[in-house]
């Protein structure tokens, strides 16, 4: 009866339920980890002067709640400074903040083309070398980064799933057509992952993200040591799609942000290699880094040495890396960065921002 079941690949509650206990606005805006508070250490955010602009932000589909978050605190605080916030995936916007300047493009724009927002690029992963690389070779300068938050990249089942944990070997062996972690054959059946019954024969259903997502270069790199996809992937638009997909699918395993649990689905442990130990997505274990898939999400600036940041930019910037942009950070379902990486920052924008330092 339940290998029967699992052959149909559909938990069979109904599909309207399940839609409806894994909403995906609620999910990329949700996060088990409310609790959590920013660092005592860093200041309040109190704003000098009312200041005046329009800021773009465009990229991470992870980031999107969170930035549109952040946008909501910060202009209730600056309501003269408009802020755009837009989807599309990192890739595609790293690719357009990659594209040579006008100046060397020959290309002339007219007064009313020219765009009035400060573009930042939001990004779930740093900048390849190669993509650092490829900036400075068209602007002569490096990119400003500026970390937000901390996240985690979790793998999820459906929560009928019983399997355990896994290490980044058996995760690359599923998801990976290379194995570079030295799996030697494709796991594509529960069975070879130690689950019996009516589990043993039935094939593993894979989710993840599309090619625009900085989560799936993340993935990539990270778990399947820069391999290849295997075909067989269903790819997902967004972060809570691979939720919505998983809670329908209980042969199904796949990656997303971390904070996307529901009900139906559940982060499974994981090890850096056979031997270590297994260690779930927790607060404690994120922020001491113990968990193997940690990591920094980011806005990027095209910002010239020579020039200074719009009031706007320089304002919104500034919030980010105070108690209540952080606060917001974890209202958002993210975790907040470390003290010392905020003072880090701070710094560097002190120095991009020429006699008008950060208030920390």
């Amino acid at each position: 009866m339940l290998h029967t079941m699992l052959k149909r690949g559909v938990w069979l509650i109904g599909a309207c339920a399940l839609a409806a206990t894994v909403d995906p606005a609620a999910a990329e805006q949700g996060g088990p980890f409310a609790s959590l508070s920013p660092d005592n250490e860093l200041a309040r955010y109190t704003p000098q002067s009312q200041v005046k602009g329009s800021l773009k932000i465009q990229g991470s589909e992870t980031m999107y709640p969170l930035l549109s978050r952040l946008s909501l605190e910060f202009q209730r605080r600056q309501p003269n400074v408009r802020i755009e916030v837009r989807g599309g995936g990192s890739s595609k916007a790293i690719e357009e903040f990659l594209q040579p300047p006008l100046s060397k493009t020959g290309k002339v724009m007219l007064k009313e083309e020219r765009s009035q927002y400060f573009s930042l690029v939001a990004t779930s992963r740093e900048l390849f070398d190669s993509e650092l690389k490829e900036f400075v070779a068209q602007h002569n300068y490096e990119p400003m980064a500026v970390p937000v938050a901390v996240d985690a990249v979790a793998i999820y089942v459906h929560k009928e799933n019983p399997l355990t944990a896994l290490t980044l070997e058996q995760v690359d062996a599923m998801f990976s057509s290379t194995r570079l972690r030295g799996h030697k054959t494709p796991i594509t059946q529960w069975g070879q992952l130690g689950l019996s019954d009516g589990w043993t024969d039935a094939s593993i259903q894979l989710y993840g993200r599309d090619r625009k997502s900085g989560t799936r270069a993340f993935f990539q790199e990270h778990c399947l040591g820069g391999g290849e996809f295997i075909p067989a992937v269903h790819e997902n638009p967004g972060a809570a799609s691979v939720i919505l997909s998983l809670s329908r699918d209980q042969l199904g395993i796949g990656y997303s942000g971390l904070g996307l649990e529901s009900s139906i689905v559940r982060a499974v442990p994981l090890a850096e290699a056979a031997g270590m130990p297994f260690v779930s997505p927790s607060p404690a274990a994120v922020a001491d880094q113990s968990y193997p898939l940690r990591r920094i999400l980011y806005l990027y600036l095209d910002k010239s040495p020579k020039t200074s940041l719009p009031p706007a930019a320089q304002e919104f910037l500034v919030f980010l890396m105070s108690q209540d942009g952080q606060q917001a950070v974890v209202k958002a379902g993210f975790f907040p960065l470390p003290a010392q990486q905020i003072n880090k920052s701070a710094v560097a924008l002190d120095s991009a921002a020429g006699s008008a330092p950060v208030r920390r």
